[in-house]
């Protein structure tokens, strides 16, 4: 690929070639990528219902339970009824999910730093401003 290539071929690159950086970072803390998004989605607030939280990370409600299951067996998060809404669960992040989350977090910024090196400060911002405002245009 080169500079000349569609956006979305540049991405698609780049982001295949993240997903496998970061591939090793989140086995060692025994976590999917997918298992990762919750973690993150969550870390930004406790999503109202799993149908929200299935919204939020673009990802199949029905094949949410399960995920969620696993999580909840890890005692990463909770799933508790919603006051307002008792057929809805509102998900939240354990102390054990936030600290698991953290710990891989400041890994994949290690791993980040290193892989952006060659880019400046200002770069790295407007590349993950680029990226944000590319990301939630759709």
């Amino acid at each position: 690929m080169n500079e000349d290539d569609d956006l979305g071929a540049l991405c698609a690159g780049a982001g295949r070639a993240l997903a496998e950086a970061e591939r090793p970072v989140l086995e060692a803390h025994g976590l999917t990528m997918w298992q990762y998004v919750v973690l993150s989605a969550l870390a930004r607030g406790s999503a109202p219902s799993q149908l929200v939280l299935a919204q939020q990370i673009h990802y199949d409600k029905t094949r949410l339970i399960a995920l969620l299951d696993g999580l909840v067996a890890e005692g990463l998060v909770s799933r508790e009824p919603d006051p307002a809404d008792r057929r809805a669960r509102v998900v939240r992040l354990t102390p054990e999910g936030v600290r698991r989350h953290a710990a891989v977090r400041a890994e994949i910024r290690r791993l980040e730093d290193r892989l952006l090196a060659g880019l400046g400060a200002a770069e790295r911002r407007g590349l993950r401003v680029a990226l944000a405002q590319l990301a939630n245009s759709g």
